[in-house]
């Protein structure tokens, strides 16, 4: 047998049906969408009403179904779920407990991984070890936020960035030359004052004072948090590029964590990587945390190849980042059948999409 390596071989996604576009923000707080677009590049945003459904497993779980039922795996052969994620439904139990429950996985663990917006470059190495130990075979790795339960929307500068959602990857034991390559992750621990929520944890508890003082949302410093993110994952790209031998032109696709448009094009400009080689939904899906890397998988799978070469790279919290190298497993277009593409081009709703296959809730 040869060596064992773990590879992507199906992608699901849902992002909430109400889309908060950047004309009723403007309403909301002092903005506009000449301002919001300069800096930010967000357009539209995805956000989970209370009548749609509650916390950030039910995207999940919506997305893992959708997962399962695109590949037609057998529930009972997935042995773990991973959920990269900073907005649990609750501290306890896990997001991924809840996941597995409302899924009906009768033989998988699962737990929660918090690294902020670098979580799922984390999850994915995670599950790529577990699988190379040889002793799983079938892994599901969650990434999603629901961010819009902890965005100040009296604070201009941080509201426009959000946007609800969760994408899931299905990685399997392979021993072909394809899947997760090598990952370079860090930590500098350096982080706080520039990006954080300052309560709700067990530093400073909940209190009448705290919510009052509005200290249960993001506080970001973006010009700090822009410049470390923009060298930080530059120099995570070429470093595991600069390991694997890998030019500008061995990469077929780029897919930075979806913070801010001018981050993406800074970083493609630093390692030499044509836009048209990055992949960018941040106009419509906003900054969904830990969902952007896998819901950019879920937008632009149809266009992936096997033995395309990918780079991912996040930025978060902590300060928290890395890059990961990625062979590609299949060809995409046999998922041609997908409702992120349905729902781009209006041909049919998700609603619809699910009614179609029987999934219920």
């Amino acid at each position: 047998m040869g060596k064992i390596n773990a590879v992507i071989t199906g992608v699901g996604g849902w992002v909430p049906t109400y889309i908060l576009d950047n004309e009723e923000m403007s309403t909301i707080v002092e903005t506009s969408d000449e301002w919001i677009m300069e800096r930010i590049g967000v357009k539209t945003r995805h956000i989970l009403k209370p009548e749609e459904g509650a916390g950030t497993s039910f995207m999940m779980t919506k997305a893992v179904l959708q997962l399962l039922d695109k590949t037609k795996v057998d529930p009972n052969t997935i042995e773990a779920v991973i959920c990269a994620t900073t907005t649990p439904d609750y501290h306890f139990p896990s997001t991924a407990s809840l996941v597995i429950g409302k899924v009906g996985l009768k033989h998988a663990f699962g737990f929660d991984m918090e690294a902020a917006c670098a979580g799922f470059l984390y999850a994915m190495e995670t599950a790529a070890s577990f699988i190379r130990s040889g002793r799983y075979r079938r892994i599901i790795v969650c990434g999603g936020d629901h961010m819009s339960s902890m965005t100040n929307y009296q604070d201009r500068n941080t509201c426009p960035i959000f946007g609800d959602g969760a994408a899931c990857v299905l990685m399997e034991a392979t021993t072909e030359e394809c899947g997760l390559i090598d990952s370079y992750l860090l930590t500098d621990g350096q982080g706080y004052d520039n990006l954080h929520m300052a309560a709700g944890g067990s530093a400073r508890m909940p209190s009448h004072e705290t919510v009052d003082e509005r200290l249960h949302f993001v506080y970001q410093e973006g010009r700090a948090v822009f410049k470390h993110a923009v060298t930080d994952m530059s120099d995570a790209v070429a470093t595991i590029a600069y390991r694997n031998q890998l030019t500008n032109k061995d990469i077929a696709w780029v897919i930075p964590h979806q913070a801010n448009v001018r981050i993406e094009s800074a970083v493609a400009r630093r390692i030499g990587v044509e836009e048209d080689h990055v992949m960018i939904n941040i106009d419509h899906m906003a900054n969904t945390s830990g969902g952007t890397l896998p819901l950019c998988l879920w937008e632009y799978e149809s266009k992936l190849k096997k033995g395309d070469k990918l780079i991912f790279t996040a930025f978060g919290a902590g300060f928290t980042w890395g890059a990961s190298y990625m062979i590609w497993g299949y060809d995409g277009s046999k998922y041609a059948d997908h409702p992120a593409e349905f729902y781009k081009e209006g041909e049919i709703s998700r609603d619809e999409w699910y009614a179609k296959r029987g999934i219920k809730f």
